[in-house]
């Protein structure tokens, strides 16, 4: 049974006591930039005014930090008989020293079966209230997952040099927490685990810097409690996207993107999964290669020891190369480069490419349907498997599910043509769509096929890579397809040129060196079977099957023609 003292269950509220104000980490009353969803287009970098006022931001942060720390610095009480139980870990306590056996339990896995035993945690110091000089509240963080620890002064149990110890802990520090697990009889709101720890010992791993750069509290704000707080005339901190991305381990800590990134990864595992059980084999290809595999100069150059070389675009030559070496069936998850100087909320210059490729007995449909088992394998493993990954994403970033048909749509470029040009939108047949069209054929298709995933085909010969294979029937078209998410392309592909004579001629029409690219035509003089392959982003398909509005929200540590760091 839980003491009436627990009664009130959120640990983030105000309270009363110097401790408390200790730990709010100094930043209510800064404003840290403005969240930006647009797309960035002036490619502009800060101007000096902006730097020097970034400057005294940080050496206002500094001296908060210098005095914050001052003022949370506690001292174990030497007369206290229960100073062993709680402080500071010395560094030699955690130099693997010695293998103790002790048991630890994650946070996440705290459940009502563990009621009246007794178990040791290690997370992050998330949320600290100090009630009385007898009383205080500790949230412990783990890989998302929060317990509410409690603390009250009981002889030879808790003294006030613990609870004293806890409220001066500085948020976000790592702290090893043993107690008796309890199921309160009222819900816990401040925490993720419905059972609480009477905790019998604390101490601090690593200590937390009392003043952080960002607030996780501010950095995991809702739109709707920035629209609350704009009714209520409350203040409350918004933090900007460039702040996010400078101080961006902290960032990361955030419930969404402790979210996003574990939904991108089961995106990889259910890919790698699903093509090895279609017989795929995965390949790891060269990441430095001699010429440009897509075309085009939005290549990275670089020096190979004295010979021009460059960033793949993309393992398009190599994967090919892998099928004429009778792999049959290749994949690969690796880093792809692209030099462009897009300013998008969709462009990276570096992101994580999902490729496959595979020998074709009469049809590209047969790279289609391949494509349309995985990605229907992909959202059913996603809705079943990340309930809660993708509920801590929809609190923050709120979206409707994602709609999708058990049989993938197919539309014709042409008939996605003729659907803009009935509800008046007048477009190049022969020309590429760019983003707005994309979006509108996108909502387009909803409306029409209530789907937000979808396949376009036979797409104009003139906007493929070189090594794309005409259409049989008109040489104006190709035998290629993109695949789109609520009306943004995720994924291109097509049926490739095997014929070496052919694929000499398209790659000079393209303005490509073929001197750059001569191992990879030779390896098509030797007997190729016919094959076709797409390319996938990552982080795109993550953005949009969660609806983001910036695709710098999926990358882990963004690129893009600004950001080199961190």
């Amino acid at each position: 049974m839980a003491s009436k003292s627990t009664e009130n269950r959120n640990p983030a509220q105000s309270a009363d006591g110097r401790a408390f104000e200790i730990v709010k980490n100094g930043v209510e009353s800064i404003e840290i930039g403005a969240e930006d969803v647009s797309d960035p287009q002036d490619g502009k970098s800060l101007s000096k005014k902006a730097a020097k006022k970034e400057a005294a931001k940080a050496e206002r942060l500094q001296k908060r930090q210098m005095a914050a720390a001052a003022a949370a610095a506690t001292v174990v009480e030497e007369s206290d008989p229960l100073a062993g139980n709680y402080g500071d870990l010395p560094l030699e306590a955690v130099q693997s020293k010695e293998i103790s056996g002790r048991k630890w339990t994650r946070v996440g896995s705290l459940m009502d079966e563990l009621k009246d035993q007794q178990i040791l945690v290690r997370g992050r110091a998330h949320a600290i209230r100090g009630v009385s000089s007898k009383m205080a509240f500790l949230v412990v963080r783990e890989a998302g997952y929060t317990v509410q620890c409690v603390l009250n002064v009981n002889p030879g149990v808790v003294s006030k040099g613990m609870v004293k110890f806890v409220t001066g802990l500085s948020k976000e520090s790592i702290v090893d927490v043993e107690g008796i697990v309890t199921v309160p009889n009222i819900a816990i709101t401040g925490a993720s685990q419905q059972v609480e720890i009477h905790v019998r010992k604390v101490y601090c791993v690593s200590k937390s810097q009392p003043t952080l750069p960002i607030n996780l509290e501010d950095a995991a704000r809702s739109e709707k409690e920035f629209e609350k707080a704009e009714q209520t005339g409350e203040h409350v901190v918004r933090v900007g996207q460039d702040t996010r991305l400078n101080y961006r381990v902290l960032d990361l800590r955030t419930p969404a993107n402790q979210g996003i990134f574990r939904v991108q990864s089961y995106v990889s595992m259910l890919f790698r999964q699903f093509l090895i059980s279609e017989g795929f084999v995965e390949l790891h290809t060269p990441k430095l290669i001699a010429g440009a595999s897509e075309g085009g100069s939005s290549v990275f150059k670089l020096d190979y020891k004295g010979q021009p070389a460059c960033l793949a675009q993309s393992p398009q030559l190599h994967k090919q190369m892998a099928i004429c070496a009778d792999f049959g069936r290749v994949f690969e998850i690796g880093p792809v480069f692209r030099a462009e100087d897009s300013f998008t909320h969709r462009h990276l210059c570096e992101f994580t490419g999902l490729d496959l490729e595979m020998e074709i007995k009469e049809h590209y449909f047969e790279v289609l349907d391949i494509l349309d088992k995985l990605f229907i394998t992909i959202f059913d493993g996603l809705n079943e498997h990340c309930k809660k990954e993708l509920h801590a994403i929809n609190q923050q970033y709120p979206f409707e599910p994602l709609k999708y048909l058990r049989k993938t749509l197919r539309l014709t470029f042409q008939e996605g043509v003729q659907m803009l040009k009935e509800a008046g939108i007048e477009v190049d047949p022969l020309g590429d769509f760019n983003t707005e069209t994309e979006r509108k054929l996108g909502g387009l298709v909803r409306e029409k096929y209530d789907t937000d995933f979808y396949i376009l085909h036979r797409y104009p010969l003139a906007v493929r890579p070189f090594y794309t294979m005409p259409c049989i029937d008109d040489p104006l078209y190709s035998n290629s397809f993109d695949v789109f998410i609520r009306g943004e392309e995720i994924i291109s592909g097509a049926q490739r040129v095997h014929e070496p004579e052919f694929l000499t001629k398209r790659a000079k029409e393209l303005g490509i060196d073929v001197n750059t690219i001569s191992t990879y035509i030779d390896s098509f003089r030797w007997g190729a079977v016919p094959h076709g392959g797409l390319g996938v982003g990552l982080e795109r398909v993550v953005m949009l099957f969660c609806a983001l509005n910036n695709i710098r929200k999926t990358s882990l540590f963004p690129r893009d023609p600004q950001r080199l760091a961190p």
